[in-house]
């Protein structure tokens, strides 16, 4: 097929890589074998070497092993950012494990969900979330709670601090014994070697729910070769990575497929430090890249736009960071422009799935850039635009489709659900449901999601069209535009908008700039003024509460 990108590929990227057929564990050993005393993670001054926490995984793999955990079997990791995440994770994966991401934010209901759905009889958990697990521990097929606290990795001064935290506050009983376990007094065990066969392509290292804020959620199925061809495809594509030097802030969370990816595992594949974050804080977060000097900050665009619009940002020191990439979300060209002048980093703007480990596009970090555009495909990652309604005719350069990609990153399936693995994994092909366009370059463009597309009047309408003019205007920080019921119009426009701190504004005001800057069918009809959009744990707003609030008011928009 025609690859139009491969011309705008930076010299020292590669255009096809030798992807070693290897369990993702071989990272962190590699790391070891060559940095073992290279800081792996630093949490809230805690600083772990390679050595230090290949030591904490071997250990953990064996207690696990000796629990019964044994190869193929799901295991919950419902943790935040922090050195019991990336231990768990690299233990579990030692032993031929499942590991089944758990956002810690999931309340009783889907998190039973999500335990019943893979089948997991082992929980790695905070002291904090311990009665959301018991909750429905009777409801799931859970035999082992593992217990960990936040204040079991910290520096011994805020370990003696950590108790002031629950003054006041209901501190967490936890009822150890009858198959609950303290983390630590696993990490006692003494390591044994454990030979467990794995083969890279066929074995599944990751359960990784997606689809959750547009439907059912499922698990991709993504094997240890998805994990490492991604890892190493977003390691070349950073032309000037240093080994065993990059300090990355690792504020994406890692039960994120983005986070786990570009953050987590792209550290490790260098042997670089990780800045442990397991909690936003855009104070914190300003200190952390002054004080470590990082040179990596993987993020989504509310965290950027949080940086740019804080009010002490200039008072630190953030010209260490040299690249960030942001995913999760469309990246506003505002918001690239102003955080590329605020740091002097370069900021580009990517795309992915969680179906694909998750990256499947980048601009390139040094080279043509884009703003507005998601890049070019990834080594050995094809793709290209096909008709919405057969999903079979490649459409000419820059029509609108549906986007559809290959490559050695792309899931093996869906977890129990044949019907619809078969409808996304069509000849090897990928359908992302996301309508977009190629340029001539092989530049590709998000028009918008295929099920976010509001059709108007007959008029078809993007969402992200509205909220690029929108992030434009000088008193707005954040937008969301949706599609609403309308009895005149089947649906008509209604934006979102969060003003920046000190501003105001009328409706008429907003829709008189939109008028100045679209066709008239496409401005909002209605504007809705908020103090803050609702979004997941990575940051991405969810439009789908939005029109969920929407459709229970009565009567509908535009009918008596």
């Amino acid at each position: 097929m025609n690859r139009p990108w491969l011309t705008f590929y930076e010299r020292e990227v590669p255009i096809h890589i030798d992807y070693p057929v290897i369990p993702l564990t071989r990272f962190y050993q590699d790391a070891v074998c060559d940095y073992p005393n290279n800081t792996s993670m630093i949490f809230y001054g805690r600083k772990i070497t390679y050595r230090e926490g290949w030591d904490y995984i071997r250990a953990l793999a064996t207690a696990l092993h000796k629990l019964g955990v044994s190869k193929g079997d799901r295991v919950s990791i419902y943790l935040p950012n922090s050195p019991q995440f990336v231990i768990s994770f690299y233990a579990v994966l030692k032993l031929g494990g499942i590991v089944v991401q758990t956002n810690p934010m999931y309340v009783p209901r889907e998190l039973e969900h999500i335990l019943n759905d893979s089948g997991a009889e082992t929980i790695i958990t905070l002291d904090l979330l311990y009665d959301r697990v018991m909750a429905v521990k009777d409801k799931t097929k859970i035999k082992r709670i593992i217990v960990t606290s936040i204040r079991d990795f910290l520096p011994p001064h805020l370990k003696l601090l950590y108790p002031l935290k629950f003054i006041g506050k209901k501190k967490p009983q936890i009822k150890y014994g009858n198959g609950v376990y303290r983390f630590t007094d696993l990490l006692q065990t003494k390591p044994e070697k454990i030979y467990v066969d794995i083969d890279p392509k066929e074995d599944v290292a990751l359960f990784q729910y997606t689809g959750g804020t547009t439907g059912i959620s499922k698990a991709a199925m993504l094997t240890h070769y998805n994990l490492v061809a991604n890892t190493m495809q977003a390691v070349h594509w950073l032309t000037d990575r240093q080994e065993g030097g990059e300090v990355l802030l690792a504020v994406l969370p890692f039960f994120h497929v983005y986070g786990m990816t570009v953050g987590m595992n792209f550290a490790i594949y260098l042997a670089s430090t990780l800045v442990l974050v397991p909690r936003f804080d855009v104070k914190e977060i300003v200190k952390l890249i002054q004080k470590y000097k990082v040179t990596l900050f993987p993020g989504a665009p509310t965290i950027y736009i949080a940086v740019i619009n804080f009010k002490d940002v200039k008072k630190y020191d953030l010209s260490s960071i040299k690249a960030c990439i942001s995913g999760s979300a469309p990246l506003p060209v505002k918001v690239k422009e102003d955080f590329e002048k605020l740091t002097g980093a370069k900021l580009v703007e990517g795309y992915g799935l969680s179906e694909a480990s998750p990256v499947t596009h980048c601009n390139p970090i040094y080279g043509l850039n884009k703003p507005g555009s998601i890049g070019i495909p990834f080594p050995d990652t094809d793709a290209k635009i096909v008709d919405i309604e057969t999903g079979e005719k490649e459409l000419a350069v820059g029509e609108a489709g549906e986007l559809i990609v290959k490559g050695p990153q792309v899931m093996k399936g869906y977890w129990n659900m044949p019907e619809e693995t078969a409808r996304v994994l069509r000849n090897g092909w990928l359908y992302t449901g996301d309508i977009a366009r190629m340029d001539k370059d092989g530049y590709f463009y998000i028009v918008d999601r295929k099920k976010e597309m509001i059709i108007a009047s007959g008029y078809n309408i993007y969402p992200r069209e509205i909220e690029e003019v929108l992030y434009r205007h000088p008193k707005i920080k954040e937008a969301a535009v949706v599609g609403i019921p309308s009895g005149y119009r089947g649906e008509t426009v209604k934006a979102y908008v969060v003003l920046k701190e000190g501003e105001t504004a009328t409706e008429e005001e907003i829709k008189e700039y939109c008028r100045e800057n679209m066709a008239r069918y496409k401005v909002p009809e209605f504007i809705e003024f908020r103090k803050e959009l609702p979004k997941s744990a990575v940051g991405k707003v969810l439009k789908r509460v939005l029109l969920e609030e929407e459709l229970k008011k009565k009567p509908k928009r535009g009918e008596s």
